[in-house]
């Protein structure tokens, strides 16, 4: 391809890039959650619990979604609906503080998956407004 044909990367708009760093921070709050919850906060045994190790599938998406892997933020939406589930189940079940920690899991799993699927959507419409390669096109 000559270097008058290509075509430039897709500028990042603000809304995109807004909507990666909520992702981005969300993720990172349900990571820093989950840790403390399960080992200082509200653990389910004195000391802390194995539960904790809930965190280690929060923290593998995350250099997907700093390096704009669409793919990623796809597969996030629908893991985050298991944080949700549980965040849910505890809330109702749990004692203080530990529903209130569910509490927030829940806000924190719903701004996460707001966050992709915009993510997702702005940047399939800007793909879609850009135009095909100019060079192909007849005049």
């Amino acid at each position: 391809m000559h270097a008058e044909t290509a075509l430039p990367p897709s500028p990042i708009t603000t809304d995109v890039a807004a909507t990666r760093w909520l992702a981005v921070g969300s993720l990172l709050g349900l990571i820093v959650l989950s840790l403390a919850w399960e080992l200082w906060l509200a653990p389910l045994r004195p000391g802390g619990s194995w539960l904790a190790l809930k965190a280690l599938p929060l923290a593998v998406p995350l250099a997907g979604l700093l390096k704009h892997r669409m793919y990623t933020y796809r597969w996030v939406s629908l893991l985050v609906w298991l944080y949700f589930t549980e965040g849910v189940v505890r809330a109702w079940s749990d004692r203080p503080p530990g529903n209130w920690l569910a509490g927030i899991e829940i806000l924190l799993c719903l701004m996460l998956f707001t966050a992709c699927a915009l993510h997702v959507r702005l940047r399939l419409t800007a793909a879609k407004a850009r135009p095909s390669n100019p060079a192909t096109k007849s005049p």
